[in-house]
């Protein structure tokens, strides 16, 4: 049996396992996910490593060759947004190229809708599951931190609720861009967006290094939000401007999940 290929029976047992969140069936999609992934944990587990990969050529190598950042080691400082990039990877790759082939060419959702499940259930189901995934990278790059010494405050027990809503946002946005995706050639722009925003995002370098207008342009980008938030707890600097960009993360996933529904609403009801 294939996993566009799960009983029905599965999906109610599933509903029944999870119960239900405001009425909403979304987590039967949410376990139809898991069901498909736990013969495949590899694929999970193998985007894990490339943060870490980073963070000890980069963050350990290269912070042998320079001096302090923003008052601290470079690892230091490179760590958190390693871990903000966890987070957006994780929702972004399983809200693109995995709903994409469950839309163009599984037909898993047309099946879903033959049931009880709604295109809103489907949309939060398939947002869940993608930030439930950013959210064990991001768990689990944040245990490494812990063993390398990389955690400075005990208000980094938030970073993990902040993954989520990076995860949120990410996934928000991904499931909303897919959704005018006609193919597989398509996501060569979700690389064209994700990779420089990784990389010009302050994940390296302090905001300072780059002129004024470009300053502004990397403000406007959600991961630069993410790894802010996460860096001042991680770092200990908490006050009331971090409140900023939780607002910018919440209003992104929620205005883009909007999006996602209706289109996927479009797409799949006649």
């Amino acid at each position: 049996m294939t996993t566009t290929e799960l009983p029905i029976t599965s999906m109610i047992l599933g509903r029944r396992a999870f119960g239900s969140l405001g009425g909403s069936r979304a987590p039967v999609v949410i376990e139809r996910a898991f069901m498909s992934y736990r013969r495949m944990l590899g694929v999970i587990v193998s985007g894990f490593f490339e943060p870490l990969f980073y963070l000890l050529s980069i963050g350990v190598g290269l912070g042998k060759l320079t001096g302090a950042i923003d008052g601290v080691p470079y690892t230091d400082f490179v760590a958190p947004a390693l871990l903000a990039a966890s987070a957006m990877n994780g929702a972004v790759y399983d809200s693109t190229m995995n709903v994409f082939w469950k839309l163009k060419y599984g037909k898993t959702y047309d099946a879903m809708l033959a049931t009880p499940l709604r295109v809103g259930d489907v949309a939060i189901g398939e947002i869940g599951w993608a930030l439930l995934r950013g959210l064990f990278y991001s768990a689990a790059f944040l245990l490494i931190m812990l063993l390398m010494g990389l955690v400075h405050s005990p208000w980094a027990i938030l970073d993990l609720p902040v993954a989520v809503l990076i995860g949120f946002a990410f996934a928000s946005v991904g499931l909303a861009c897919t959704s005018f995706m006609r193919s597989w050639q398509d996501f060569d722009f979700v690389n064209l967006a994700v990779l420089p925003m990784f990389l010009f995002s302050g994940a390296f370098y302090p905001l300072s290094v780059y002129t004024p207008a470009v300053q502004h342009l990397i403000e406007a980008l959600p991961l630069y939000h993410g790894i802010e938030l996460i860096r001042a707890l991680t770092l200990g600097r908490v006050g009331p401007g971090l409140l900023w960009h939780v607002l910018y993360l919440a209003v992104l996933g929620l205005v883009a999940s909007a999006i996602a529904a209706r289109r996927l609403e479009r797409l799949l009801l006649p």
